[in-house]
């Protein structure tokens, strides 16, 4: 992208005004990652993502002739509402103002400077949405560098700056910049009931004019989220088309945020092909695409996904045909990816993940009952066996919950066995798994932490205090020991951690790898001070979700963790070395019980 050349002192200024609007925006407080206007985000489980526009197939440069091709190909938001709903989404957003799409806007503006429709398509949809209980969100770019794709030039500046009364160059940054920020404020008087805007990345201008925290004041309903970057006073962080995990379906391996925050994966449901329509009908990996949606649903990520509108509103026939076949499939599991949370995690729930005998999957557990829970098997065992870590949960009983058939089980050992299974489901066999509490978990009332070395702010005790907002920082520093003192000796079996899962669990490259622990030492002591030997030694492997060290059965008053190092490289300089742990806790014994 190339810019106009400016006087030294005009660059200067330039500077100055960055810097000043810098120092004037706001500094988010942290009761922002939690708020009331992000309850329907939270509650959701998926949404659809329509990338429709101007160069929708087949292009159009004539903003007339789209909006007439579109409303006599019988164009209706009903249309779209019962797809997103076929697909168990709960909102909708709608990519038509899009760099790449011609910077169309889908209702009638009084702002120049691209398309803008006399029929208000934004408006029927937002309607539509909101009588079927569904939200939707307005994409919004901040990208003028596509500006004369194809040939055409989609901005018009001349209009625009008639209309501001100064010049107004639409094809760089801060002038388009600030034509989006116009679009902003129509947007937000127009549609009261919109449910906010996914933005795809930050514009100076719009940070410089405090652009987020107006529209909180403007429209405090309204939710904000930002594409592949967490912005700290957004809402949502999304994560865009994630590739290169194993399985391939298991998209939280790529996400590098923690919970509480509000994450999301966005993805393409067409297995190869754009995000908007080309003119053909790919395949829809059904493995691929209903393993995204469960897995991300096992870690309490919101899945986006994408699908191609043609210039009328329809979907492509292969499309079509995967809504109406999600839409029987998902009804039969559906109370295992609706009320629900990822398990393993800050809400509890048993361990997901990587099982027995190539077996993978995740787990759930309903949010209004804590001794409901759900393994979502995508990957079966290659035997008749599943083994489960229990996370301390006493279970009373497991059934098929598409069939309700009774399933045979054993606990012992911090592990929950399924036996005799087999007619596995070919994208997700679900079994319901009821608990009575949980049992031999150590009040962490009962002993104090203390840590080697600890981060300002980020103290050892808060790997004790249930708060998953607050976490350890081991301040880069290891090896580093994490302590226990319960006070008086006592019967210990197990170390449980939870990481903070705010990097991604494999090595997607040389400068994004795994903060997690990778070799550890576990020792005991009756004073504190004399440690013996090791009681366990030990390679943890990067992986989401709870973490278990199981150790002989021993009698002592101290415990101490040493971690040796991390799993990310040097090459990482921002993970290299960073250790996090959010909640650390000890098993003075397994959860009992039988089974059939």
């Amino acid at each position: 992208m190339s810019a106009r050349r400016r006087r030294p002192w005009a660059a200067l200024t330039a500077v100055l005004a960055l810097l000043l609007g810098a120092l004037a925006l706001p500094t988010p407080a942290t009761a922002d990652v939690v708020h009331p206007r992000q309850d329907f985000l939270r509650a959701s489980t998926a949404g659809l993502f329509l990338h429709w526009g101007l160069r929708t197939a087949p292009s159009h440069t004539d903003c007339a002739a789209w909006e007439r091709d579109v409303t006599e190909g019988g164009w209706n938001a009903d249309h779209w509402v019962r797809e997103a709903r076929k697909l168990h989404a709960q909102y909708l957003v709608l990519a038509t103002f899009h760099s790449r799409l011609g910077y169309a806007r889908p209702w009638p503006s009084k702002i120049p400077g691209s398309c803008a429709t006399r029929r208000d398509f934004l408006g029927e949809l937002i309607t539509a949405a909101k009588a079927q209980g569904l939200k939707t969100i307005l994409y919004m770019t901040d990208d003028p560098q596509w500006h004369d794709e194809g040939g055409h030039e989609w901005l018009d500046s001349a209009a625009y700056s008639a209309h501001k009364g100064r010049d107004v160059d639409l094809r760089t940054r801060d002038g388009f910049g600030e034509y989006a920020y116009d679009q902003f404020f129509e947007v937000m008087d127009r549609y009261p009931d919109l449910g906010g805007f996914w933005i795809d990345n930050d514009n100076a201008y719009w940070e410089q004019h405090d652009l987020y925290r107006k529209i909180y004041e403007r429209r405090p309903a309204y939710t904000l989220s930002n594409n592949n970057e967490d912005t700290p006073i957004m809402d949502m962080v999304s994560n865009e088309q994630k590739t290169g995990m194993s399985p391939s379906y298991d998209y939280p391996q790529a996400v590098y945020t923690a919970a509480p925050r509000l994450i999301e994966a966005d993805f393409k449901l067409p297995s190869t092909g754009s995000w908007w329509y080309t003119g053909s009908d790919p395949d829809v990996d059904r493995k691929l695409t209903l393993g995204r949606l469960i897995t991300n649903a096992g870690s309490s990520v919101k899945a986006l996904m994408a699908e191609t509108p043609m210039v009328n509103g329809r979907f492509p026939a292969k499309q079509e045909a995967f809504n109406s076949f999600a839409a029987d499939y998902l009804d039969r599991i559906g109370e295992s990816l609706h009320g629900v949370e990822g398990g393993g995690y800050l809400h509890g729930g048993l361990k997901p993940g990587f099982w027995n005998d190539g077996a993978h999957g995740v787990t759930t557990v309903a949010k209004k009952d804590a001794d409901r829970h759900y393994l979502h098997v995508l990957t079966p065992p290659s035997t008749s066996t599943l083994k489960v870590r229990d996370n301390g949960y006493r279970v009373s009983s497991v059934t098929n919950l598409r069939t309700g058939e009774a399933i045979s089980y054993r606990q012992s050992g911090g592990t929950l066995t399924l036996t005799g299974l087999g007619d596995w489901d070919p994208y997700d066999t679900v079994f319901k798994v009821t608990t009575a509490g949980r049992e031999g978990i150590i009040p962490a009332s009962s002993y104090t932490m203390s840590a080697s070395a600890s981060a300002s702010g980020h103290g050892a005790e808060l790997t004790a205090d249930g708060d998953y907002g607050t976490y350890w920082d081991s301040d880069r520093t290891t090896p580093v020991s994490l302590r226990f003192d319960l006070g008086k000796a006592g019967r210990v079996r197990y170390l449980g951690i939870n990481q903070r899962e705010d990097s991604v669990s494999y090595a997607r490259s040389d400068t994004e790898q795994s903060a997690r622990i990778r070799d550890y030492r576990v020792y005991v002591s009756a004073d504190g001070e004399h440690w013996g030997s090791p009681v366990k030694t030990g390679t943890l492997p990067s992986r989401r979700g709870v973490a278990f060290v199981d150790i002989p059965a021993t009698t002592a008053r101290h415990v101490r963790l040493d971690i040796v190092n991390t799993h990310a490289a040097a090459s990482d300089t921002t993970r290299h070395k960073r250790l996090r742990i959010d909640e650390a806790w000890l098993g003075a014994a397994y959860a009992g019980g039988g089974g059939r």
